[in-house]
């Protein structure tokens, strides 16, 4: 295979499982309720914030989405595929842990085929464990630590190119005479405007290196282009299982509170994904977190700059009446989700800390923006929070027939199981016990372990005084399918969709039974070849069918002329 031409930093996205192509693992449900696939091959948008910020230093970065070209081609070699590159250094992301044992897979296969070639992790997982993941893997040799890494990552490039010293390096987890050195966490932004998200960079690489498929964020992207314009960094709330909560940044990031984008660059990344795409924008985190005057401002920016792309808002808490009039009359196609993870008041409270909002002003909230021209609103419900009991998690899904009952179709509600994972240096991580969990893995390599077993089940790191991992699974797939009844009989799905889930639901629960058949030498050979064909069919959309979170297809998504015209400008430069 021929080589590429040289580049400054090859970004690499790994699957959460490496050979997941060759394992049986029933993955469930863990991934239903996000775009990606059980293999979570949506890359973060860091790596678009890192290629932009370095391709203005005048540095040459490429993005490979192996995840994605692992899942989409089985035929795809990955160590081929690396040893065809010429990079100078790799970067590789472990945010969440999901993808641990990949991540640190593909660095492995990075370093043999590249031995000389240094080997970057980042992320909010590598920042948790950036010791020990130098201590126990020699095959990564840095760690870049917090949750702003562009100019610090440009230091350590132009570091190694021109043989400088590290020791001044920000933010910076490294290797000095087999010893572990750690610098200084000083590289903690007040502001996001230094860095974009330029929708134009992804096109002029595709072009650039002829691979089109490598720059695609998650497995059907073209059937449903959603994209996402990030606000903020750190959180204002207190979630107890995130790991980017408020405490959490504190120690994590060091970040005390959080940093926005201005409402103007803001929008001027809205208007700039608009000029390629009439998909949706998606909006995380929730703006109300920087006040309402920040909120107002952003939503009149967007205005002013002629986005007419759906634009989905996220809200943390339930928002002022009048911010969602403010949206209303500036907008022409907003939506909205909103988790309250239960119906039950006392485990919302015990789940989000005293900012949890009760049954009470949250159906208030809904039912003025049904009356308002809001085109969508998603609610999602969690199963495995403190507190919560199978039967807390039934009621839930009696709660949405509730919703259902003074709704229209623009209400859906989805439930899934909080998973597959508890957050390294979440507040229940830390200190399990005294929430009344059971953590079943502590460090990188227990994590590992565990997602290279058989089914969803074993690879729950954690269990609930009120539900163990068993227990978990059953309240998941018994809420999931009372659930999908009540979509069908209340309009939100259609008849073909509900049998499919049911199936689903069906399937997964035979294929259970099954596998712990087979761990205890009931199944012979053949029929255990038969369980790994299936198993690889039902690994997705199983609590639910992955389009009901799709927004409705523009016949023509795309932009062509405007993405003709960067393709041709790549060419010539």
């Amino acid at each position: 295979m021929a080589s590429n031409p040289p580049m400054d930093l090859l970004l690499l996205h790994p699957p959460s499982v490496y050979d997941f192509r060759e394992k049986s693992i029933l993955y469930g449900p863990v991934s239903d309720m996000v775009p990606s696939s059980v293999v979570f091959e949506i890359y973060p948008i860091g790596f678009l914030t890192i290629a932009g910020y370095l391709q203005q230093q005048g540095l040459q970065v490429r993005i490979v989405n192996l995840a994605l070209r692992m899942l989409t081609d089985r035929r795809f070699d990955v160590p081929a595929f690396l040893a065809a590159q010429n990079p100078r250094a790799i970067g590789i992301d472990l945010h969440w842990m999901p993808h641990c044992h990949g991540a640190i897979e593909i660095a492995r296969i990075a370093k043999q085929v590249h031995p000389g070639v240094p080997v970057i992790f980042g992320g909010l997982s590598s920042t948790y464990f950036h010791r020990q993941l130098l201590e126990e893997y020699p095959e990564i040799d840095f760690v870049l630590r917090g949750d702003s890494t562009e100019p610090p990552l440009h230091q350590l490039l132009s570091a190694l190119r021109e043989g400088g010293p590290l020791d001044g390096i920000p933010n910076l987890t490294w290797r000095k005479d087999g010893e572990v050195r750690v610098n200084q966490m000083a590289f903690i932004p007040q502001t996001l405007d230094y860095v974009d998200v330029r929708p134009e960079l992804l096109i002029e690489m595709a072009v650039r290196y002829r691979d089109f498929a490598s720059v695609l964020p998650f497995n059907g992207w073209l059937r449903n282009p959603t994209t996402m314009v990030l606000p903020l960094k750190g959180c204002a709330h207190e979630c107890v299982t995130c790991g980017s909560s408020a405490i959490t940044c504190t120690h994590l990031t060091l970040r005390r509170r959080p940093v926005f984008r201005s409402p103007a660059s803001l929008a001027g990344n809205l208007a700039a994904i608009g000029r390629f795409s009439r998909g949706p924008i998606i909006i995380p985190g929730d703006l109300l977190q920087g006040g309402k005057d920040y909120a107002c401002a952003v939503i009149d920016e967007i205005a002013a700059a002629g986005v007419t792309n759906p634009v989905c808002f996220e809200f943390f808490d339930v928002p002022p009446i009048g911010f969602l009039k403010h949206i209303d009359a500036r907008l022409p196609n907003w939506s909205f989700e909103i988790s309250p993870e239960s119906h039950d008041h006392p485990v919302r409270r015990a789940m989000e800390g005293e900012t949890g909002y009760d049954n009470e002003a949250f159906e208030a909230f809904l039912r003025e923006a049904l009356d308002l021209g809001c085109r969508r609103m998603d609610v999602f419900f969690m199963i495995g929070l403190p507190g919560q009991t199978y039967e807390s998690v039934m009621q839930t899904v009696d709660y949405c027939e509730h919703l259902f009952g003074w709704s229209d179709a623009r209400l859906q509600c989805f439930i899934s199981p909080m998973g597959p994972f508890l957050d390294p240096g979440s507040r229940i991580f830390e200190d399990p016990a005294r929430f009344g969990y059971r953590k079943f893995a502590h460090t990188v390599e227990e994590h590992r372990q565990l997602l290279v077993q058989p089914s969803w089940e074993q690879i729950l790191n954690y269990e609930t005084e009120w539900m163990t991992r068993a227990q978990l699974v059953d309240a998941t797939y018994d809420a999931a399918e009372r659930l999908n009844a009540l979509k069908l009989r209340y309009g939100r799905i259609s008849a073909r969709t509900a049998r499919g889930v049911a199936d689903g639901i069906a399937e997964a629960r035979r294929l259970r039974a099954r596998l712990a058949a087979s761990e205890r030498g009931e199944l012979d050979p053949a029929d255990a070849e038969r369980l790994r064909g299936e198993i690889a069919r039902f690994s997705q959309s199983t609590v639910c069918d992955k389009r009901e979170l799709f927004w409705q297809r523009h016949l023509m998504s795309f932009r062509l002329p405007a993405i003709a015209r960067v393709a041709a400008g790549a060419l010539r430069g």
